[in-house]
């Protein structure tokens, strides 16, 4: 994710503002009805070659990526979706290759959200729909990434494309104008908005757009991206930040965590997880398995 990254960050506050005063009513009402909360954490692609050796066993088939993959993390943001919609055969083979607990979270094709900018999509939208239902109990939340382009001014459309969205595929919403954070009352609407028809905003954590990071939940699911800069100290303690914060959501209501973590070096990926991990379940209780190096075969071992 290149959104936000920056090279220099000695001038960068990595700490998170406080939440949205609207964030604790959203979870107050899922209090009400308390639900056994689950986190999912994953990365954004499965074929990470540097993990041969590690994370995967070496010499496997690139077929068998992903089927790998999903035995260190539980979640992935398939952003493979974003550059083509798949057909439903190719959706069952990633469905079939992960256990169940695992969940997609499927990037919206950009030539809904990029270049048609929400306009006459309807057709592009059921068949990406379509296919993606075939992940069946595998599927998690969807995510729509608008482009920074897509500003305060097309709140209508934005709405009108989530009123016809079908419901049964649950969906976050990825804002990244500028306006939609400037000005309070385009975010008020907007956060409005999604909370009324259960969307989800999406917080981004990137050094060079502090903004986006409103801490407004409209739903009682977190859909966190996470831009990190190769296991500096930094690293670590926004680790520590984020699992105290998501802990708090966690006693205060919180359902479901989505948290996906970018890295330049896939290979700091799953040690910067493992750490986030041990502390959020130090912290909430909620035990994720982490990622983690498996024994290796000894080229020429009789044993």
């Amino acid at each position: 994710m290149d959104f936000g990254r920056l090279s220099d960050l000695r001038y960068v506050d990595f700490r998170l503002p406080p939440d949205h005063p609207d964030t604790a009513a959203v979870l107050a009402r899922a209090a009400a009805a308390p639900v056994a909360p689950q986190v999912f954490v994953g990365c954004p692609i499965w074929t990470n070659k540097a993990w041969l050796g590690s994370y995967f066993p070496a010499g496997i088939r690139d077929a068998d990526y992903l089927h790998h993959y999903a035995r260190q993390f539980n979640s992935l943001e398939l952003n493979t979706t974003h550059y083509r919609i798949p057909d439903a055969p190719t959706v069952r083979k990633w469905r079939d290759a992960v256990p169940v607990g695992f969940r997609f979270c499927p990037k919206l094709p950009q030539v809904i959200s990029h270049d048609r900018a929400l306009y006459n999509v309807d057709d592009l939208t059921i068949s990406f729909c379509r296919s993606i239902r075939e992940l069946n109990e595998r599927l998690g939340w969807c995510f729509l990434q608008l482009p920074p382009t897509f500003g305060p001014e097309h709140l209508s459309r934005l709405e009108r494309y989530l009123l016809d969205f079908p419901a049964d595929i649950p969906l976050a919403v990825e804002l990244r104008h500028p306006g939609w954070y400037t000005d309070k009352v385009a975010f008020a609407a907007v956060a409005a908005m999604l909370e009324a028809l259960n969307k989800t905003l999406v917080i981004s954590d990137v050094a060079g757009r502090r903004d986006v990071l409103a801490m407004r939940l409209t739903t009682p699911t977190a859909f966190i991206r996470f831009n990190g800069h190769g296991l500096i100290n930094s690293d670590y303690q926004r680790a520590d930040i984020w699992a105290t914060r998501i802990a708090e959501w966690l006693q205060q209501g919180l359902q479901t965590v989505y948290f996906f973590v970018h890295q330049k070096d896939i290979m700091h990926t799953p040690v910067w997880t493992q750490h986030f991990l041990e502390k959020l379940q130090a912290l909430s209780g909620v035990a994720v398995p982490a990622p983690h190096i498996i024994p290796q075969p000894v080229q020429g071992s009789l044993f």
